[in-house]
C-alpha cells in the first residue's frame, strides 16, 4: 500500500503519515479523501506514480490509477494507506455458498413461523438491499449474512441506513475476528458447511447473545470482584455469555434468535465502555434484561455516534512520500490481526452501592423441567442419589429444583440477598 497519492481536484500530493497531509492550509482534506467512493469523484485520488509520467504497474494491468483511502493495521499501529480501485474481495466460492446457504436458512425459519420474509429487500430509493428482511409484531429485522471480509466503515454505513429505515440490522458471521463485531448488532455461529448451514440441525450462537447478571461483592461471591480482584462490598452487574452465567443459563439457538429478534422477545443493546469512552459494545439479550439493565444502570438507548469513535487511533508516523506503485502486491482487503478483545468476559460492567429492588433479582428465564417422572427416576438411579422435583422456593416461591418436599431451598437471587445481610 502506498503512504501518498495525488488529489485531482485540489492538483496536490498528500502525504498519509502526516496528521495534516503535509497540506496544512486544506482544512477538512482527511474527511474528503475518506469519503465512501460511492459519494465523491471517482477519479478525486491518483497514483502517484501514474501522475508523475512514470510507468504505473496497475496500467500495465489494464487497470485504472485512481484509488481510495482506508485504515491498515501493521505492526501493532494503525495508519493511512492508499489503494487502487477498485481493490475489492471477490467472494470465493465456497463463501458463496455459505451466504446463499445462511439467507436460506434465515428466510425459511421465518417462514415457519409465519413472518413476513423478502429476500434482497431492495429499499424504496434503491440504495439499501438487505439479504433478508424479517417482520413481526416487534421489529423489522435486517439479517445480513457475512462471510467475506467487510470494513468497519462498511458495516456501521450500512447499518446506519438500515436504522434510518427503521430496520433493525443483524449481522451474522462464522468469523471471530470480523470487523463486524461490535460495529454493529450481530452474531456469530460456528463455521461449518454449506450444507450443515441449509440442514435442519441446530446451529448454536456462540457470540453476541448474553443474560444479564447482578451479584453482591462479598467474600462468598462466586466471582471475583470485577474492579479490586478480590471484595469490595458493592452490587456489580455486567453481561455474561450463556456458559459463564451463575446458574450457567442455555445457549439461544439461530433459529430462536431469528424469530424473537422479530417478536421483540429478544433486543438489540449497545452499552458503552465506562472505562474506554472510544468504545461500544453490541449485544442482543431478552427483553426483560434488558428491562433490568434500564432499572438498574440508567442507561437507554443511545443511537451510535457517526464516524469511527471505536476505531483505534490513528498513528501518524511523518515518513518521507513514498511514490512507489504497489499494484499487483495489494492483493484483497488484509489487515495485521486486530487487537485481542476478551469476548468470553463481561461486558458493560457496572458498580453501584446500593442493593437494587429484589424484583430486578429473579432470574430472567424461568426454570423449566422437561423430564417425566419416570426418566427423573432413571437419571436419580444412574447417579445415586434422590429423584429431584420442581418446587417453590421458601422465600419467593419461585419454581426452583429441589430434592423432594422435604428438601427446601431458596432460589439463587434469595440465597444472593440473604448473604448479603
Amino acid at each position: 500500500m502506498a503512504n501518498g497519492v495525488f488529489h485531482t481536484g485540489h492538483g496536490i500530493e498528500i502525504n498519509l503519515t502526516y496528521e495534516d497531509l503535509d497540506n496544512p492550509d486544506y482544512a477538512g482534506l482527511l474527511e474528503e479523501i475518506t469519503q465512501p467512493v460511492g459519494q465523491r469523484p471517482r477519479d478525486l485520488l491518483q497514483c502517484l506514480k501514474d501522475y508523475r509520467g512514470e510507468e504505473c504497474q496497475c496500467a500495465l494491468a489494464g487497470k485504472t490509477p485512481w484509488m481510495f483511502v482506508r485504515r491498515q493495521r501493521s505492526n501493532g499501529h494503525v495508519t493511512w494507506v492508499a489503494a487502487h480501485l477498485p481493490l475489492t474481495h471477490a467472494a470465493t466460492p465456497q463463501e458463496s455458498d455459505k451466504h446463499k446457504a445462511m439467507k436460506e436458512r434465515i428466510a425459511r425459519t421465518a417462514a415457519r413461523h409465519g413472518l413476513e420474509v423478502q429476500t434482497e429487500a431492495r429499499s424504496q430509493d434503491g440504495r439499501v438491499i438487505t439479504d433478508v428482511l424479517v417482520t413481526g409484531a416487534g421489529a423489522r429485522v435486517g439479517w445480513e449474512a457475512q462471510y467475506s471480509p467487510i470494513t468497519a466503515n462498511t458495516v456501521r454505513r450500512r447499518s446506519a441506513k438500515a436504522r434510518e429505515r427503521n430496520i433493525a440490522p443483524l449481522w451474522v458471521t462464522a468469523d471471530d475476528t470480523s470487523a463486524l463485531i461490535d460495529r454493529a448488532p450481530w452474531t456469530r455461529v460456528d463455521d461449518v458447511p454449506w450444507q450443515r448451514i441449509v440442514s435442519p440441525l441446530a446451529l448454536i450462537i456462540r457470540g453476541g447473545v448474553r443474560h444479564l447478571q447482578i451479584w453482591k461483592c462479598t467474600p462468598s461471591s462466586e466471582r471475583p470482584c470485577p474492579e479490586t480482584g478480590s471484595t469490595c462490598g458493592k452490587w456489580h452487574s455486567g453481561w455474561f455469555l450463556p456458559a459463564l452465567c451463575l446458574p450457567q443459563e442455555r445457549a439461544t439457538q439461530l433459529d430462536e434468535l431469528i424469530v424473537t429478534s422479530a417478536d421483540g422477545e429478544h433486543l438489540p443493546v449497545r452499552s458503552r465502555n465506562r472505562h474506554d469512552a472510544r468504545r461500544a459494545s453490541y449485544l442482543w439479550a431478552l427483553a426483560s434484561d434488558v428491562r433490568r439493565w434500564r432499572e438498574i444502570t440508567g442507561e437507554t438507548d443511545v443511537p451510535p455516534e457517526s464516524g469511527t469513535a471505536d476505531d483505534e487511533p490513528v498513528t501518524y508516523t511523518e515518513r518521507e512520500l513514498d511514490s512507489s506503485c504497489r499494484y499487483g502486491e495489494e492483493g484483497p482487503h488484509t489487515n495485521g490481526p486486530r487487537p485481542h478483545r476478551d469476548l468470553s468476559s463481561a461486558t458493560g460492567l457496572h458498580t453501584f452501592d446500593h442493593a437494587p429492588d429484589q424484583s430486578l433479582l429473579q432470574p430472567s428465564r424461568p426454570i423449566a423441567l422437561r423430564l417425566t417422572a419416570r426418566e427423573r427416576l432413571m437419571v436419580a438411579a444412574d447417579l445415586k442419589c434422590p429423584p429431584w422435583e420442581i418446587g417453590p422456593c421458601m422465600l419467593c416461591a419461585t419454581p426452583i429444583h429441589r430434592y423432594g418436599p422435604r428438601s427446601p431451598m431458596a432460589c439463587p437471587a434469595c440465597r444472593l440477598i440473604s448473604r448479603s445481610r
